[in-house]
């Protein structure tokens, strides 16, 4: 008995299943009949008034495709702007970040006197800044979205969007800057490997400075100011007999500069070692010369 109790529970809920997958399936064809309907229609009050309400209820690629159809008839129309502009907002939904960067654009040049303007050239620059990569990657469109949010800030002094914006510059700065501290790290890394010591040391040498002048306020500055000091002790080991006292002594120099920054730094003990070699070297060749 309770075995057929059960074999009629899995039944019921057998043919419950199957029904609500065949009235899904009847909603979805009836809703893709209806979109359908509304593209082959050659009225493009329909199509744009069924954009806006596919856009309202979240279906954005449906709104997106039927805008497409639309704004090219509507141009120079007093929909146009609205249009547009969530056309823009259509793309940006559907994480084409690319796209809406693009047709923010376009909507504020073309709309710059619109009550959405100002939202519209955020929204460019903010789209920028989603499509802004991991640290590790390529950082051109960081770039661009940090002039784009600058520009912003500078148009919009008083804007509500102004602290966000202000917010986004900095965490853009500060992927930029780990960017450059990973590339330096990097870059010093390869350069010990390679055949010609000396130029890939200067080179070294010189990422570790401009990384100093870009970002005078890292956190990592205190590790590059040590990894300097290696550089350079190793160019100067690695440099012919007439080179090698000047560059022991700008060592020295920055041992000392090093020191008065990070007085308790946790690098300190390799810094002094390379410094003590440093002064021994220079003694040495003091010595040889006279």
């Amino acid at each position: 008995m309770e075995k057929v109790s059960y074999l009629c529970t899995l039944m019921l809920k057998s043919k419950f299943i199957h029904l609500v997958l065949v009235f899904g399936a009847i909603l979805l064809l009836s809703s893709c009949s209806k979109f359908r309907k509304i593209q082959k229609s050659d009225d493009w009050k329909v199509k744009y008034e069924a954009a806006i309400k596919y856009y309202d209820d979240e279906e954005y690629y449906k709104a997106n495709l039927l805008f497409e159809e639309v704004l090219p008839i509507i141009k120079g129309t007093k929909e146009a702007e609205k249009a547009q502009f969530l056309y823009a907002y259509c793309h940006y939904h559907q994480k084409l970040f690319v796209e809406s960067a693009f047709y923010f654009k376009t909507f504020y040049d073309t709309y710059n006197r619109s009550e959405y303007a100002e939202e519209a050239f955020f929204m460019h620059a903010y789209s920028l800044y989603q499509e802004s990569p991991n640290h590790n990657l390529d950082q051109s469109s960081t770039y661009e979205a940090i002039q784009a949010m600058q520009n912003f800030i500078n148009k919009y002094t008083t804007s509500k969007y102004k602290e966000q914006a202000t917010e986004i510059i900095d965490q853009l700065q500060v992927k930029l800057e780990e960017k450059a501290y990973n590339n330096a790290k990097l870059y010093y890394k390869i350069n010990k490997s390679t055949l010609f010591v000396a130029d890939m040391y200067r080179a070294a040498i010189k990422s570790f400075e401009n990384f100093q002048i870009d970002y005078p306020d890292s956190d990592y500055n205190e590790e590059i100011n040590y990894l300097l000091i290696e550089a350079q002790y190793n160019l100067a080991k690695a440099s012919i007999e007439s080179l090698k006292k000047e560059r022991y002594m700008t060592v020295v120099s920055s041992y000392e500069d090093f020191i008065d920054k990070y007085p308790t730094s946790k690098f300190l003990k390799e810094a002094q070692n390379f410094y003590s070699r440093s002064l021994g070297q220079i003694s040495e060749l003091q010595t040889k010369n006279n």
